[in-house]
């Protein structure tokens, strides 16, 4: 079923902007979007657990150590 809703005349410009081509509609720049968001959630969320289990494992150099390692 379809169905109309209701946006600003900012967000109406925004989507435009989003558009990939021209007659591209605003429903497909929407789920567009979701989707994106969704992977970049899910791989955002597999970096930061990569990236949790390397300070676990001591994989780790202190801003400190990288400056005497470049000579800085």
């Amino acid at each position: 079923m379809a169905t109309s809703i209701q946006v600003s005349e900012a967000l109406r410009r925004e989507l435009v902007k989003r558009k990939m081509y021209d007659k591209e509609t605003y429903e497909e720049v929407i789920w567009d979007l979701i989707e994106n968001t969704r992977e970049l959630s899910e791989e955002t969320r597999r970096e930061i657990e990569e990236a949790r289990a390397e300070v676990r494992a001591g994989k780790v150099h202190t801003l400190a150590e990288v400056k005497r390692e470049l000579g800085l």
